[in-house]
């Protein structure tokens, strides 16, 4: 099991990318970051720009699989939401559950973003417990 586990999660190959991206973090990114980092929500330790074989995802918890996507305006372009879509459904099949989060939810509403990510937190631990 560890061998597929280092197959798919976290991919030598992909690190560099990983490391880009945290570099290039956006406005909203940093937002979240900032609440997720150091266990700050619900104890729950997230990592940022974790890659599931070619695929980074923007905030994943690796303990209770929850994957934080945060969509800005490049998610609304042509073909970019056929992507997306094919994209979480591939990361789906390795028990991963999505919730994503636009710009303008985050900045019109933090509170509900974040209720919306506790929310979901608190679903898995109870799937967990059970």
């Amino acid at each position: 099991m560890n061998g597929t586990m280092t197959k798919h999660f976290n991919n030598q190959e992909e690190k560099g990318k990983r490391r880009q991206l945290r570099k290039n973090q956006t406005f909203c990114e940093n937002i979240i970051w900032i609440h997720l980092r150091n266990r700050q929500l619900l104890g729950v330790k997230f990592r940022r720009q974790y890659s599931v074989d070619k695929f980074v995802i923007d905030f994943y918890a690796p303990e209770i699989k929850l994957a934080v996507e945060i969509d800005g305006e490049v998610h609304d372009l042509p073909g970019q939401k056929d992507y997306d879509k094919d994209r979480q459904e591939y990361i789906e099949e390795f028990g991963i559950k999505f919730i994503r989060i636009t710009n303008e939810e985050l900045l019109g509403n933090p509170n509900s973003a974040f209720e919306k990510i506790e929310s979901e937190i608190k679903k898995l631990q109870q799937i967990d417990k059970t």
